[in-house]
């Protein structure tokens, strides 16, 4: 094992951006592991086309046990994953970062400290996944008091969260996208009103009707592009598509890729989700506006 070296073990786009963030603030080069993914695929590309600090790309199903066993350094994007307990029960890597996950992020932050249990919210867990829990938590905690483990995040944990954590030994660190926004080329759309997709509707917390209405609601106060999500339903993307002045936009990147380096400000409208946090930092400086509607049976409409 090379104590020094840095694996990315990343199964969404977002802690892609993530791994390519603390590459470039750090400097050091990242092998990644990737899952095997379209989206995760390019993502990848376009990283790697702004001259991401990547070393070896390993696409990946699975646990990479031979790319794990030869780093001594882990930044990891799924800290609830079963995969990761198993493999940090049976390695017992050197060194440990938690990259963002999204809402997850504070989750995960509350599991370490103990304040929650450590579990993905809202997942019954069963089996081998639970039975690991404690031994991939004491891993992650021994980890942490020799004074090698860390969080690297662009969301505000809190001083009370952050204080837990850091008796506990780990490091929070913070990004606001720099590297995101200085690699950016001169993004262009042809609307400066962008809706971004949700999957609120199929996991049951937003009824559909209620869904399209406030998409309608926007696109009749100015045309908008709109970017689905990748969980959305052809059903509620067909009914998106009827509305006028919509234009859907098809793509695997994530929208923090896609939006930063706009030249002029843009109004984003969105439910509830992490890029209320990621696109404010992203888009600093150009004067746009994240609007984000409040959750509830009710449209929650905020324009």
């Amino acid at each position: 094992m090379d104590t020094n070296a840095v694996l990315a073990w990343v199964e969404s786009p977002l802690q892609l951006v993530g791994a390519a963030e603390w590459g470039a603030a750090h400097r050091r080069a990242v092998t990644v592991a990737g899952r095997l993914t379209a989206q995760m695929s390019e993502t990848a590309d376009e990283l790697l086309a702004r001259r991401a600090w990547f070393g070896e790309m390993a696409p990946y199903l699975g646990i990479p046990w031979k790319l794990l066993s030869q780093h001594g350094h882990w930044l990891i994007g799924d800290g609830f994953s079963g995969q990761f307990r198993l493999a940090a029960s049976v390695l017992r890597p050197r060194q440990i970062t938690f990259l963002d996950d999204g809402a997850n992020t504070t989750s995960l932050a509350d599991s370490l400290t103990g304040s929650r249990p450590y579990a993905r919210p809202g997942i019954a867990e069963r089996g081998l996944t639970t039975r690991l829990r404690p031994f991939a938590l004491e891993t992650v905690r021994r980890v942490a008091r020799d004074r090698r483990a860390s969080i690297f995040t662009a969301f505000d944990l809190g001083a009370a969260r952050e204080n837990a954590l850091t008796n506990l030994g780990f490091s929070v660190c913070h990004h606001s996208f720099e590297w995101t926004r200085s690699s950016a080329g001169s993004a262009q759309h042809r609307e400066n009103r962008i809706v971004l997709g949700s999957a609120r509707p199929v996991d049951g917390r937003m009824p559909i009707e209620h869904y399209i209405r406030w998409v309608d609601h926007i696109a009749a106060a100015g045309a908008v592009e709109y970017f689905p999500h990748r969980r959305e339903t052809p059903g509620q993307l067909d009914a998106v598509k009827a509305i006028a002045g919509v234009t859907v936009v098809q793509t695997s990147l994530p929208i923090e890729l896609i939006l930063a380096g706009h030249p002029t400000a843009l109004d984003v409208f969105s439910q509830p989700s992490s890029t209320n946090t990621t696109l404010p930092l992203v888009l600093r400086g150009s004067g746009s506006r994240v609007h984000s509607s409040a959750p509830g049976p009710e449209i929650g409409i905020n324009t």
